[in-house]
């Protein structure tokens, strides 16, 4: 994946979901003083990253930290409070009313793409009869990401196309149509490859099992029930709610050239793969009670769980879910997500008593990988 996939919305998390050697978690060392999570911290703002705010969930005790700033104009700080765009956290949002839709019995995770969206998923290819909603939520559908599609480039990934369409309010057969214009990846559940338009498909699946608009059923089910209040599915809103910071992106390839203000875009085409906006707090605190059974029961938890193999050595991808071993052998369990002008982790441990969520408010350097090695190694 090149520089310019990273700048714009979910085409991070696909540079970071790659196949690992499965196996349960174990506990992560004490990092009481998180000494080594400040210098991660600091150590992505001196590669070039404006800022970073991060926070971490140990039990009962919080520990927050920022680095760099908010708005390069003017030299604001980041907030431990900010709201900022999650991108493909979204996903794991996604998968779990869709797993609690399965546990009600309004759906199976084998059913097909076809029996809830008729005729949808259909040319140069691609057959939404051959394809189950399982596949979609694990990216082995082999559905083409429309964020490749090279007319989606053109109109909103490079500088002049971004100002010109940022705040487009494209609608999901828009977006579908990128990326059924490409043939598949591969026949359905032969290979993984992950692509944003599964989760595309999967919103629109909740929305014709449940009549509701998909973010009002994330809304109902998850953000309300867990108080995550500073949590949205924002439909045209193209701006941040306070506090939040700046968001930058250089629109290109390289990691050099102008840096642009991109704070204000509408989400609205990333669609279910990657709209929504949250906070540090919040996201520690859905992951941890995910983990912890509070949002499906067993059988759609041990299902979300259940991971294949996805190209590299250090990640495994379940329903929405990743599971990273760490280089010391601790395994996390959360979602990784990009969109322009911000890049976003956020992950717990097994038991869900341990958790990180870190944002970036630029998208072309830094790493993520590094402050959760950090805080989970302690190195």
């Amino acid at each position: 994946m090149n520089r310019r996939a990273r700048t714009i919305l979910t085409a991070a998390t696909a540079v970071a979901l790659s196949a690992a050697l499965a196996g349960p978690a174990v506990a992560a060392p004490p990092t009481s003083d998180h000494h080594a999570t400040r210098q991660a911290v600091r150590a992505a703002v001196a590669d070039g990253v404006p800022g970073v705010t991060v926070r971490v969930q140990q039990g009962h005790a919080t520990w927050a930290a920022t680095a760099g700033v908010g708005n390069l104009k003017t030299g604001k700080p980041r907030s431990a409070h900010d709201h900022y765009r999650v991108a493909s956290i979204s996903k794991t949002f996604v998968a779990t009313v869709v797993l609690q839709l399965e546990a009600e019995g309004r759906l199976s995770l084998d059913d097909t793409v076809e029996k809830w969206l008729p005729g949808v998923v259909r040319g140069n290819g691609h057959d939404g009869r051959q394809v189950t909603l399982r596949q979609l939520l694990n990216h082995t559908s082999g559905i083409f990401d429309y964020l490749e599609d090279p007319g989606f480039q053109r109109t909103f990934m490079n500088p002049d196309g971004f100002m010109k369409h940022r705040f487009d309010e494209a609608e999901p057969e828009e977006l579908l149509a990128y990326a059924l214009a490409n043939e598949p990846y591969f026949a359905p559940g032969s290979s993984f490859a992950y692509s944003n338009t599964n989760y595309l498909l999967a919103a629109r699946v909740i929305e014709e099992a449940t009549g509701s608009d998909y973010g009002d059923e994330i809304d109902r089910r998850i953000i309300a029930p867990l108080h995550l209040t500073s949590t949205s599915v924002p439909t045209t809103r193209v701006t941040l709610p306070r506090p939040s910071s700046r968001a930058y992106s250089k629109l290109a390839e390289t990691d050099t050239g102008p840096t642009y203000d991109v704070t204000e875009l509408n989400a609205r085409m990333a669609y279910g793969s990657g709209q929504m906006v949250s906070g540090s707090a919040d996201l520690n605190r859905f992951y941890s009670a995910l983990l912890r059974g509070r949002l499906l029961p067993p059988e759609q938890l041990k299902e979300m769980k259940t991971t294949v193999e996805t190209g590299r050595d250090t990640y495994r991808y379940g329903l929405g879910l990743v599971d990273r071993e760490l280089g010391c052998g601790v395994h996390v369990w959360g979602h990784y997500g990009g969109i322009t002008g911000s890049e976003s982790a956020a992950v717990t441990t097994e038991d869900g008593r341990h958790s990180l969520a870190v944002n970036f408010n630029g998208d072309w350097s830094g790493s993520t990988d590094a402050i959760i090695e950090a805080e989970f190694c302690g190195t």
